[in-house]
């Protein structure tokens, strides 16, 4: 017997990817508004896709539906872009859409209409659903912030965004093991296998870079000095053609705001900075390293170090970005790949840097400290934000800067 609640979150996420669909344009709904992204349709079909290949093809044995869209909606974002063509108009993909989350909600609701199962055991494949869902309507967001972006909008600040030099509070982390990875429950392949990591101790920003550390940056000439970018960074940043986060904008008087969800919105001090690209976070840790007190030695913390630290709760203000870490999504030790192909991560290719934490759009199912996520480098659309890791406080500090640089050698 499925649990209530896990079928009406089922139902939740349905809703509220219908909803992100069905008031948009008819011509919106198929339309690329970013070039590393797909359309709203591609993503909505997708979602009904895995439900079409786990419930009716893995588990009742029924192909017919999966098999005909298969083309489509099976594969990686890339292969969504070239897929566009092939989408069917708004009103017919939501009717399709709307069809089959029904039919599968009311299936799992009457166990006598499926086979036993290990998928359907305590429910694991309907909160399985839930969590993939929830990956996907995150995706949505992306695309619809995408769109607001390009729609653009005139906008008059109230509060002009005022400078800050980035806060040097800190929590101390100590030498010791800690745990990596999910326990139990319904969990993606890349949170296991759980494992005891032995980390030496480092510090951790308390709290992510916030919009007025950001402004600092970009006032002191972050984007425009070279030496706070790597090779790849430079390249980014002249094809991007970018000086501030993708999303940020002037005024008429030159103060800056932001294009959000909803359209433009003035930018708080306090809230963290979102919108930013791999390639920023690392030349912001370079630009603190360099020149703001307490920052010696600042990077972007691996995910062990963002982990270890939110075992113990040193993170402040976490969930309300995204935020980069230094190294690339990896599988951990001992590894698994699942069996089934749309159950594998797909960012285990060495281009992928992590993300860790969540952001506020980041559905419950999926607020949990082992959760990972990954983006390539000059993704800025992933409200993604950063937050810094240095050495302790050591009175031999040249000594151990050598020693960190020989860790983040390693990664």
């Amino acid at each position: 017997m499925i649990a209530p609640q896990s079928l009406g979150a089922l139902s939740n996420i349905h809703r509220l990817l219908i909803q992100l669909v069905e008031d948009l344009p008819a011509r919106d709904v198929n339309t690329r508004f970013h070039a590393d992204l797909p359309g709203m349709g591609w993503l909505l079909g997708r979602s009904v896709y895995l439900e079409l290949w786990w419930l009716r093809e893995k588990i009742l044995g029924e192909d017919d539906l999966s098999r005909r869209v298969r083309h489509i909606f099976s594969g990686s974002l890339p292969q969504a872009v070239q897929m566009q063509q092939q989408l069917p108009p708004k009103e017919h993909l939501l009717n399709w859409a709307l069809e089959i989350q029904d039919e599968h909600l009311s299936r799992l609701a009457n166990p006598g209409q499926l086979p036993a199962h290990p998928w359907l055991k305590n429910g694991w494949l309907v909160d399985y659903m839930v969590q993939s869902h929830g990956r996907i309507y995150e995706q949505m967001l992306s695309v619809r912030h995408a769109r607001a972006v390009k729609q653009g909008g005139a906008f008059e600040v109230r509060e002009p965004l005022q400078s800050r030099a980035p806060g040097a509070d800190s929590t101390e982390v100590s030498q010791g093991h800690y745990r990596i990875g999910a326990r139990e429950g319904v969990m993606f392949d890349n949170e296991q296998p759980m494992q005891m990591v032995e980390m030496r101790n480092f510090r951790i920003s308390d709290r992510p870079a916030d919009n007025a550390a950001w402004l600092a940056f970009m006032e002191d000439g972050g984007y425009a000095k070279e030496e706070y970018w790597s090779d790849e960074g430079r390249q980014w940043k002249q094809t991007s053609n970018l000086s501030h986060p993708w999303h940020w904008r002037k005024d008429a008087a030159g103060h800056w705001y932001a294009l959000g969800l909803n359209g433009p919105m003035e930018l708080l001090p306090d809230q963290p900075v979102s919108g930013i690209s791999w390639y920023e976070a690392e030349a912001y840790a370079n630009w603190a390293a360099q020149n703001i007190e307490g920052f010696c030695g600042a990077v972007l913390p691996h995910e062990y170090h963002w982990e270890a630290a939110a075992r113990i709760g040193a993170l402040k203000d976490g969930g309300r970005v995204w935020e980069w870490c230094g190294n690339p999504l990896h599988p951990y030790k001992d590894y698994e790949k699942p069996v089934d192909p749309e159950m594998c991560t797909q960012e285990f290719d060495g281009r992928h840097p992590a993300l860790r934490g969540g952001c506020i759009h980041t559905q419950p199912a999926l607020r949990r400290i082992s959760i990972r996520n990954a983006g390539l480098p000059g993704a800025g659309y992933l409200f993604s934000g950063v937050r810094l890791v240095f050495p302790p406080a050591l009175q031999e500090e040249a000594l151990y800067i050598e020693q960190w640089q020989k860790f983040l050698d390693k990664r």
